[in-house]
């Protein structure tokens, strides 16, 4: 009889030590508990969120995600200080051109500072930025500025970028 439960009882130390050398302690359970208020992605139903998107399109070098942040009729202008000229382009080209400096960057760190000056109903805002594109360790390039952006609500309620005139020093 105690051989019977010297053998059960060691047959349930092997079970429960198989059983616990299952679980891998470097990869834990996905957290369900996250709400979307936690998300890294904004909705773009207010300002902030459309900045908050802005910076992850850019950290994270995503077309989709920065995409939806331009209206179908956007259009961005810059100085060309060399012409001293203004060139202006559509949504088109801006897609094509943020896809050129995202796949041909090793790292984009954008850093929204104040607003300098927003209208009541939020459509125009002047914010200050800090923008590093790192295209390899020896070619970084530093941009300090300001964008002055025209925004929109669509149709879903959701803020959209219609003009980005580039005020920085690049």
């Amino acid at each position: 009889m105690v051989k019977l439960n010297k053998h059960i009882i060691l047959v349930l130390i092997i079970l429960i030590f198989s059983l616990l050398s299952c679980i891998n302690p470097f990869a834990p359970k996905i957290d369900n508990s996250l709400g979307s208020e936690s998300s890294l992605i904004s909705d773009q139903k207010s300002i902030q969120g459309v900045f908050d998107n802005f910076q992850y399109a850019y950290t994270f070098k995503d077309t989709t995600i920065y995409g939806k942040l331009l209206s179908s009729d956007f259009t961005f202008v810059y100085r060309d200080y060399t012409n001293e000229i203004d060139v202006a382009w559509g949504r088109d080209e801006e897609m094509k051109v943020t896809n050129g400096l995202f796949n041909n960057s090793e790292r984009i760190d954008l850093i929204w500072n104040n607003i300098i000056s927003i209208t009541n109903d939020s459509s125009n805002i002047v914010r200050s930025f800090n923008l590093t594109v790192t295209f390899n360790p020896t070619d970084i390039i530093f941009v300090d500025g300001r964008v002055n952006l025209n925004l929109k609500k669509n149709a879903e309620n959701k803020w959209q970028i219609v003009n980005w005139i580039d005020e920085s020093n690049f």
